[in-house]
């Protein structure tokens, strides 16, 4: 049984959430958000909560009740507060340039790497080593962040690379290390 999936959420101040069919929605000041609710679960609205329920008793319906309450959690997240990812590079000439939607990244290619943000995706310079990905869908926000990072990820003998704020870098020894 999923505990996650009986849990009761509260929709915020602000925000407007109606199901029509199986499409959700949910508005607010920063944007809207849809998801197309799976055929095995109900979604009930009401006194300012969200609940979902399955319709039958098969460990798909709990599988799936679970992951359709984290992600319409994750909408009203989304649309009340908005999701952010931090990213910093290190390296000795690696930087970041950001010009509107457009990311340029040194990263001691031969090449700048441009990359455009999709739609709804801010990306703001904290500066030329630091950006933040910003954004009301998590998942768009995790995946251009994962895509930033692909560009150059950390390697564990000098820590080089684009890495997330805060993550940590498993550092190895090298030759010397072998003898």
């Amino acid at each position: 049984m999923s505990r996650i999936g009986k849990r009761k959420l509260q929709i915020p101040t602000g925000v407007e959430a109606s199901l029509n069919e199986q499409i959700l929605t949910v508005k607010s000041s920063k944007g809207t958000l849809t998801l197309t609710i799976d055929p095995l679960i109900e979604v009930i609205i009401d006194n300012g909560a969200i609940e979902t329920r399955k319709k039958e008793d098969t460990p798909r319906a709990n599988v799936v009740q679970g992951t359709m309450n984290s992600l319409i959690q994750n909408m009203l997240i989304g649309v009340s507060e908005g999701y952010q990812k931090g990213l910093e590079i290190v390296g000795v000439g690696y930087r970041f340039n950001v010009q509107g939607n457009k990311l340029t990244i040194s990263a001691g290619y031969s090449h700048p790497v441009v990359m455009t943000a999709p739609e709804g995706i801010n990306i703001t310079s904290v500066s030329n080593t630091e950006i933040t990905v910003e954004g009301i869908d998590k998942q768009k926000v995790s995946e251009f962040a994962a895509k930033i990072r692909e560009v150059r990820s950390p390697e564990p003998y000098k820590g080089k690379g684009i890495r997330y704020k805060g993550e940590h870098i498993r550092r190895k020894e090298g030759k010397k290390a072998a003898k």
